[in-house]
């Protein structure tokens, strides 16, 4: 009569092993997949969220003032918008990747921890007598890098004073 062992033997204990090796590979890939995705939904997020906060608070600020002093003639644009609402100054600046906006005596920073912002231009339109309006133009890059290199959108519009 032949004996039987409670035991594995060794090949049975390598095939568990390699079973158990390929089941974690295998939910490695889906996580890093998993990862991958929310970089990319992050990125494209932080970028859209903070143009559209941007255009929303330029375009409020630009419907309110009384008066814009630079860019300061038709056809003039640059870096920097400077206008005046109910006896405040107001001054946007491109600063090191980041917008700022001085309001008074107080500095704000636009762009989120997420974002820089570039190539951000004011262009002054309109007549001499009627009412002057702005195009603004800048794009964000996302500081989150995805797979395929980082989020990078431009935005542009045109704002009219009332």
């Amino acid at each position: 009569m032949k004996a039987e062992t409670a035991g594995s033997t060794l090949i049975e204990l390598l095939l568990y092993m390699v079973i158990f090796v390929s089941l974690l590979g295998m939910l490695l890939g889906v996580f890093s997949s998993i990862i991958n995705v929310q970089l990319e939904s992050e990125a494209t997020s932080s970028v859209t969220t903070d143009g559209k906060f941007i255009l929303a608070r330029i375009s409020y600020d630009i419907g309110q003032a009384q008066t814009i002093s630079i860019p300061a003639a038709p056809g003039a644009g640059g870096d920097t918008l400077q206008l005046e609402s109910s006896g405040v100054p107001y001054a946007y600046a491109q600063s090191n990747g980041t917008l700022t906006l001085t309001a008074g005596s107080t500095t704000d920073i636009l762009t989120g921890v997420d974002t820089t912002i570039s190539n951000l231009t004011f262009l002054r339109l309109g007549n001499g007598g009627g009412k002057h309006s702005i195009r603004i133009s800048f794009t964000l890059t996302s500081k989150t890098i995805k797979r395929t290199g980082p989020e990078v959108r431009s935005f542009q519009t045109t704002i009219a004073m009332r």
